[in-house]
């Protein structure tokens, strides 16, 4: 038994004898991220994960979901999403006062801020 041993109190942080541990500790946080290449939830080539996100939600909603249909366009840096809908499901889709067409913003810009773009929503009739 050390010295190091015997000072040892309950509840103390425990101490590392061996380098070994510590190497192999040093390689664990050595792992190198994977891209988006591998990832399987990457959005399909030419198509944006936040114009997935918004056909999802939109069709979730929709009693037309057939009717549906998102524009994704690029102005100024900024990702454009214009989301048609049947006439009857336009109410349904901006809400009153607009709260559920917000919703769906916050919700898009979320998805977006995971891709690291920023987000535009237009709802459009």
């Amino acid at each position: 038994m050390s010295d190091r041993d015997s000072d040892y109190v309950a509840g103390d942080v425990n101490l590392v004898d061996d380098v070994d541990d510590v190497e192999e500790m040093d390689e664990l946080d050595d792992v190198e991220e994977t891209d988006d290449a591998d990832d399987e939830n990457a959005p399909a080539p030419g198509r944006s994960r936040v114009g997935d996100v918004l056909d999802y939600i939109a069709r979730a909603m929709a009693d037309e979901p057939d009717a549906v249909e998102v524009d994704v366009s690029e102005r100024a840096g900024k990702v454009v999403l214009s989301l048609s809908v049947a006439p009857d499901d336009m109410g349904r889709v901006i809400g009153r006062r607009g709260r559920t067409a917000q919703a769906i913003r916050a919700l898009v810009a979320a998805a977006g801020a995971r891709d690291g773009v920023a987000t535009s929503v237009d709802i459009v009739d």
